[in-house]
């Protein structure tokens, strides 16, 4: 019983260890991007070009722009330039919670909102 205990703690000691997620959220500032979704059961894809303060989404042939406001190194907050009606009028939070080589896994909401959906965007072009 005594080492099962012990056992037990070292586990958790070692788990507790590991290292964090990567997080280079600064190389993911700017640039153009691609971001796969599933829309009623479809995979979709759109693309986006973002600049410091500047976003501008293409879908569907579509264009769609919103400023973009950093919360922090990982954080920003898009608002829609043109909204068409009071949900686009929201502002949607994203953050950034890992990043590789090419691409950041995010997650993303309405502010104020508690449901948060998740995505990953992946460079296709350096921005400077």
């Amino acid at each position: 019983m005594k080492n099962s205990v012990s056992l037990m703690v070292a586990c958790i000691l070692l788990l507790g260890c590991q290292a964090p997620p990567e997080r280079n959220c600064q190389a993911f500032k700017t640039g153009s991007f691609e971001f796969q979704s599933v829309i009623d059961g479809k995979e979709t894809k759109s693309s986006f070009t973002r600049t410091k303060d500047l976003e501008i989404e293409y879908f569907e042939g579509k264009q769609d722009s919103a400023t973009v406001r950093w919360v922090n190194d990982c954080e920003y907050v898009l608002k829609r330039i043109n909204p068409r009606n009071k949900a686009e009028e929201k502002p949607i939070l994203i953050k950034i919670l890992t990043t590789s080589e090419t691409s950041y896994t995010f997650e993303y909401g309405v502010v104020g909102d508690a449901k948060r959906l998740r995505g990953t965007a992946t460079k296709i072009n350096k921005q400077q």
